[in-house]
């Protein structure tokens, strides 16, 4: 069960990226299985409205969850310098601290997440032939908070001292109790929306306690009581890590829930089909969040360990990865898309056909400009790997003025189906402003500043 850490600071560095990445795409394509599966039992079983009712806070869930993946993610940058430095002693205290304020973010988002789930649901015009359902939703998967922030902190620790295998055999795990619970609760016991909401939480904490058990197989992570002892400086370090990720998490998800607002307006069967295309998001982009996972240990150990020429070539390596890794699943979703989704959606011939035009217009135009995404994501972990926090946070700005003034503005001026585009404005402007702030960086400051060092 021990997971193999992996020093990233000698050999190829596009194989050891892809060698890291390999098994979180494997992790990321059960738990899109899962999550497709969930959306396949609702719709199937339950009906259009059931889905619309997912689709309807799926933002929602976004923004609660980004709180601690944001806050653990920015945790882990320095975890990955500490271990790229050798610095066993400070990275023991890294960890341990990051626990403790895991532990505590996960009660005040818990807390925060179950009083404020009616009114924002208010506050979205959820459509009230699906109001019960999408709260009934949240209220079960918000009682597995804690769980999921643990599962974010552990194996956020494992990547960051390149373990990529022991988060894949927990999401793989993960994945099929999901599925199964998914089955009996849903199709056999009949909790409906709740059901699935149970079997995701359950799931989720799982894998919590499978990257904790991992964890503690590590020799140099072998955590004593002096290690959790207040360290001068150290949680300021890790919360400003964190915070600005945390921050860029939650500019994002404002963002989408204004355009989950415009899409409410247009009735649950319009929410239905956005929300079929929306669980194919996570397959669209599950190479990106593995190849950005990658990079961030990658730069985190090499700048860690003062190698600027390294950091540059896995760069530009990955960028190279991550444009034919989109354009191969952009070529797969013009083929079969429109099969993929006929899978999530039941009811009347004339609400299919109307929901499944509405999903299959959506995918089309996302998988169209889907290498924007991927470029987003290699500069962005790139950024973050290098202990800068603040660029990747105001890109999440440049995410929220872009999506927000699609959202609002587009579908004035060319109708319903400008709501399609606020994704891609929101890529793009993100994309331009990280790649841009890399290349400054890479050329004229930061890692001039490293090695003089």
């Amino acid at each position: 069960m021990s997971g193999k850490v992996r020093d990233m600071t000698n050999g190829s560095p596009g194989k050891l990226i892809m060698l890291f990445a390999f098994p979180l795409m494997i992790g990321n394509i059960f738990q899109q299985l899962y999550t497709m599966v969930d959306t396949m039992v609702v719709g199937q079983i339950i009906g259009v409205q059931a889905l619309a009712a997912l689709g309807a806070v799926e933002w929602i869930m976004w923004l609660v969850l980004g709180v601690s993946q944001g806050m653990t993610q920015g945790f882990s940058i320095l975890i990955a310098q500490y271990y790229g430095a050798k610095k066993w002693d400070s990275l023991r205290k890294a960890v341990a601290h990051s626990y403790i304020l895991t532990a505590i973010l996960a009660v005040m988002v818990f807390l925060v997440s179950q009083a404020g789930a009616y009114g924002l649901l208010l506050f979205l015009h959820t459509p009230q032939d699906i109001m019960g359902m999408s709260l009934i939703y949240l209220r079960v998967v918000f009682l597995g908070l804690p769980g999921i922030a643990a599962y974010h902190m552990f194996s956020s620790a494992l990547r960051a001292m390149g373990d990529s295998r022991s988060p894949l055999i927990a999401m793989v795990s993960a994945a099929v109790m999901n599925v199964v619970l998914d089955i009996l609760f849903v199709a056999e016991f009949s909790f409906g929306v709740a059901g699935a909401a149970a079997a995701t939480a359950i799931a989720q904490t799982f894998s919590a306690c499978y990257c904790f058990m991992a964890l503690k197989k590590i020799e140099v992570l072998r955590l004593k009581k002096e290690d959790f002892a207040r360290a001068e400086g150290l949680y300021g370090n890790l919360v400003g890590l964190g915070a600005p990720v945390v921050f860029q998490n939650v500019i994002i998800g404002v963002g989408g829930l204004v355009v989950q607002y415009v899409v409410n307006g247009y009735g649950f069967l319009f929410v239905a089909g956005f929300t079929a295309t929306n669980k194919l998001y996570g397959v669209l982009e599950m190479a990106a969040i593995s190849y950005g996972y990658a990079i961030v240990t990658y730069v985190g150990q090499n700048y860690g360990a003062g190698n600027p020429a390294r950091i540059k070539k896995g760069v530009r390596t990955s960028a190279g990865i991550a444009f034919l890794t989109a354009a191969t699943i952009s070529a797969g979703m013009f083929l079969g898309g429109k099969k993929i989704l006929a899978l999530f959606i039941s009811g009347s011939p004339g609400q299919t056909e109307q929901v499944l035009e509405i999903a299959y217009k959506y995918l089309f135009i996302m998988a169209c400009f889907l290498w924007i995404l991927y470029f987003l994501y290699v500069y962005r972990s790139a950024l973050q790997g290098l202990g800068n926090t603040l660029i990747p946070m105001l890109s999440g700005i440049a995410e929220f003025v872009m999506r927000i003034g699609a959202a609002l503005f587009l579908p004035v001026l060319i109708g319903e189906d400008g709501i399609f585009y606020a994704e891609i404005a929101a890529w793009t402007g993100a994309a331009v402003l990280l790649a841009a702030s890399y290349y400054y960086i890479i050329r004229h400051r930061f890692l001039e500043e490293s090695t003089e060092k």
